[in-house]
């Protein structure tokens, strides 16, 4: 399905920004919708975004997940409210979706690695507002694909790998927690995933990460040992970090499902994090 025109809600986001550099480099055109400019909440803008492609990637999101404990209406306004109405019209006119969710849909109790087939079952207001999302999206019957992505970083934006290089450059030691358990996600694979999904207009529920999984405290030795900053990394527990909102300890996913129509198979998260870092693993 080349050449078919897309847009992107959130193209200025940390992911938004690499699929539309990936779509771009696939030579698909593409429209791009910004805040302050575009609003996912506004009615209006929301039907002209739908109406100028004939493919509609959802970026955008309130991703503040502290702040939706105290902010729930804005972030159920975003992450809920403005898909159902994306799906309605996305329905109405015959347009396809592809909808990033997130791996705060789960409680992070799981022994093992979660499937699609697992239940979500949010325990925060971000990861609630985010599934009730996919759930309005589905029942409009639009045609769509949800893909769940964890603990992504790229360029674009702040993000776990950003701070950790800005509080090791700046700090002779950095705390991190030692019992959360995910996969690194470069921005630049989830993004060629998408294009992917958009080819070939695949369907459904699917988890997409690298492999390979880490702890945080794994990841931020790994960027500290690999900018080689003299700064020490500690681990400690979650718990010693009080927050709003309730992180689940575990994130790791099973992505046997999206690896069966995946053409490029998912990297290891330590080359993705070494090029991102502009270092190879070999160095």
């Amino acid at each position: 399905m080349m050449n078919q025109t897309v847009a992107i809600l959130g193209s200025h986001g940390m992911l938004g920004t690499a699929v539309a550099s990936s779509l771009v480099e696939c030579n698909y055109p593409v429209y791009p919708y910004r805040r302050p400019a575009w609003d996912i909440t506004d009615s209006t803008d929301l039907e002209s975004a739908v109406r100028s492609a004939q493919v509609i990637i959802n970026c955008a999101a309130y991703t503040n997940v502290d702040g939706a404990e105290s902010d729930y209406e804005s972030a159920r306004e975003v992450n809920a409210l403005a898909v159902q109405e994306l799906g309605r019209l996305a329905a109405r006119d015959d347009k396809f979706v592809v909808h990033v969710s997130t791996d705060f849909v789960f409680d992070g109790t799981k022994d093992g690695s979660y499937t699609e087939d697992d239940i979500a079952n949010p325990i925060n207001l971000y990861g609630k507002s985010k599934y009730e999302g996919e759930i309005l999206l589905q029942e409009t019957g639009c045609r769509a694909c949800i893909l769940r992505v964890e603990w992504t970083y790229g360029p674009a934006g702040t993000n776990f790998v950003t701070k950790i290089r800005e509080r090791a450059a700046a700090t002779e030691e950095v705390r991190v927690v030692s019992d959360q358990f995910g996969s690194p996600t470069s921005t630049k694979e989830a993004a060629a995933a998408v294009s992917e999904i958009v080819e070939n207009q695949i369907e459904g529920l699917y988890l997409f990460a690298a492999q390979g999984y880490a702890s945080r405290y794994d990841v931020a030795k790994f960027i500290v040992e690999r900018l080689g900053y003299a700064t020490t990394v500690t681990p400690c527990k979650t718990s010693d970090f009080p927050a709003p909102a309730t992180r689940p300890l575990n994130s790791r996913f099973d992505c046997a499902k999206i690896d069966r129509i995946l053409k490029q198979p998912r990297g290891n998260w330590e080359d993705a994090m070494g090029e991102h870092l502009g270092l190879t693993i070999d160095d």
